[in-house]
């Protein structure tokens, strides 16, 4: 029997009457699936996007360079060797000239194994300091609005070869899929993956796929959605992320971006064929009241760092075939405001952690700071195009070279930002 108007409505109203117990939570995510491989082929990639515009300048200091406490006399991170700051308030150094925000110091460990690296100066062409242009320019790894409407990992799924059939094939974390995974291929979107054990309720689970396979009978384009949505609850089912434990000695934060990353480790360990996660941070648009080695931008520094320094942890069998990398809009105004803030800028800066990254260096031209070198109403010029470094990845970590496709009328430059797998580690890394 085909599902017709009258199959489907009997499902809607079989869904009004059962109890919200019975059914998903009222947030449940929409799903639909990609095609597949049986293993991923090259990394497994994460993409972490800080929304709002993180301040580079503060989150990775420049604190051997006067200009930068000229132009922040309350907000900038104290020297590392400043006596008149507490220590643990000031810069952690990386390389006499650039250090790390105190809160960051949950990295301090990967970075001196060589598996964080920096690019500083880092970003998009675009100088519109519009949150929403510059996202969406982003995402779609294009220069102008004129360009395909799909994502740059959306392109880089459709351009990667493969019999990869799983439904976790790529996943967003988020209520809905993020713009850079749009494409002809479908990914999850996912809140919680506990949420699909239905409150761990068998007899709502046995329900809901009751009402499924009533819905989707017949193997059209609904009913292949239906089965793939049966079987994604099915695996998550035995994969019990409820009770997933990460290796000994780690703890995420209890915050929603650790409770993701956490979730993102299980699957990587589960081996289920997870290739790419995209997964957001928010709040980074510091307007006000920004702080300096304390506040608001530490709070969400030290989240971040923590996350990142738990997920390093937890997956050190795994380093060699994971990619991660920490991007965001655009940067910051160089000079705080009077608000104790900073306003949209221009240059920001990227991470990238993961056992086949050139770490322990920051990366990029650096352009200076003094007025005479920014850009703009007084923003940190952008040196390496954000581009580069991820087209790099594709290629590199991911093996996918149809660069072309994934960022149209560009053509990269690679930065030595990664390595291949047949590339010697430097020693002492």
């Amino acid at each position: 029997m085909r599902p017709t108007d009258s199959n489907r409505r009997t499902f809607l109203r079989a869904a009004a009457r059962a109890p919200l117990r019975l059914l998903w939570p009222a947030w449940m995510p929409r799903l639909a699936f990609a095609q597949a491989a049986e293993d991923p082929r090259g990394d497994t990639l994460i993409v972490i996007f800080l929304r709002g515009a993180a301040d580079a300048l503060n989150l990775i200091p420049s604190h051997g360079e006067d200009a930068y406490y000229r132009a922040r006399p309350t907000l900038s991170i104290p020297r590392p060797d400043d006596p008149r700051s507490r220590i643990t308030g000031r810069a952690i150094d990386l390389d006499g000239f650039f250090g790390l925000h105190p809160a960051m110091r949950p990295l301090l460990d990967a970075w001196q194994q060589g598996q964080l690296a920096i690019v500083q100066a880092c970003g998009a062409p675009d100088e519109s300091r519009s949150h929403f242009k510059a996202m969406e320019l982003m995402e779609r790894g294009i220069t102008s609005e004129v360009g395909p409407a799909s994502g740059w990992l959306g392109r880089h799924l459709a351009t990667h070869g493969g019999n990869n059939h799983s439904p976790l094939r790529a996943i967003g974390l988020g209520e809905t899929v993020p713009r850079s995974l749009y494409g002809s291929v479908p990914v999850t979107a996912l809140r919680q993956l506990t949420a699909f054990h239905l409150n761990d309720d068998p007899r709502a689970a046995r329900q809901l796929r009751g009402l499924l396979r009533t819905l989707y009978q017949e193997p059209n384009e609904p009913g292949e959605v239906g089965r793939e949505t049966l079987g994604v609850l099915e695996l998550l089912e035995k994969l019990d992320p409820a009770g997933y434990r990460p290796t000994s000695g780690v703890n995420y934060p209890d915050s929603e971006f650790g409770l993701g990353l956490k979730q993102i480790a299980m699957l990587i360990k589960a081996e289920v064929g997870l290739e790419v996660a995209t997964i957001d941070s928010s709040g980074w648009d510091t307007h006000f009241v920004q702080g300096g080695s304390s506040g608001l931008m530490a709070g969400l520094i030290h989240d971040l760092a923590a996350g990142l320094a738990a997920l390093h942890a937890d997956l050190a069998e795994q380093l060699g075939r994971l990619t991660v990398v920490v991007m965001s809009e655009f940067g910051r105004r160089v000079a705080e405001n009077a608000s104790l803030g900073t306003d949209h800028g221009h240059g920001g800066a990227m991470l990238l952690l993961g056992g086949n990254v050139a770490g322990g260096m920051v990366h990029g031209s650096w352009p200076g700071l003094q007025a005479r070198q920014l850009v703009g109403p007084g923003d940190l010029a952008v040196t390496t195009d954000y581009r580069d470094v991820l087209a790099e990845v594709c290629e590199l970590r991911l093996n996918n070279r149809a660069l072309a496709e994934i960022f149209p009328a560009y053509t990269p430059t690679f930065r030595g930002i990664v390595r291949t797998s047949s590339d010697p580690v430097p020693a002492g890394t």
